[in-house]
């Protein structure tokens, strides 16, 4: 794992560090080709240089990220981005991590990805990569 992302992890209270730590194992183990790294002050990892998933720390809990979540995503535990086609769910306990739906999660946002990349380029339009 990125020396970053482990020092980021590291830096948190003992209960935030526990779900990072167990989100980032799930992260490398079922998307071992995906990148990790510091990316806007928080832990992202990426395909081909298109941001997959990531975690940070908000006021509701830890969220996980997937930017093309919104297709796969379980709708009734998570928050959909507003503009693009992004999903998150949030996490306060360890507890509340379901490993098997987060690693079907993953496995699908490597088969639904929108090209973040390169949306500056296209003035903000996403195109659809897989």
């Amino acid at each position: 794992m990125d020396i970053k992302i482990v020092e980021y992890n590291n830096m948190l209270s003992q209960v935030s560090k526990t779900i990072c730590d167990q989100l980032a194992m799930l992260i490398r183990a079922e998307i071992p080709i995906a990148h990790g790294k510091i990316w806007h002050a928080h832990p992202v990892w990426f395909i081909n240089e298109n941001p997959i998933v990531g975690y940070s720390i908000q006021k509701k809990g830890i969220r996980l990220m997937f930017w093309s979540g919104a297709e796969f995503v379980d709708h009734h535990k998570t928050v959909l981005g507003k503009k693009f086609k992004d999903a998150s769910v949030f996490f306060t306990d360890i507890r509340e991590i379901d490993d098997s739906q987060i690693n079907s999660w993953l496995r699908a946002s490597q088969e639904i990805q929108w090209d973040y990349k390169n949306i500056v380029k296209r003035k903000g339009i996403l195109e659809r990569l897989s």
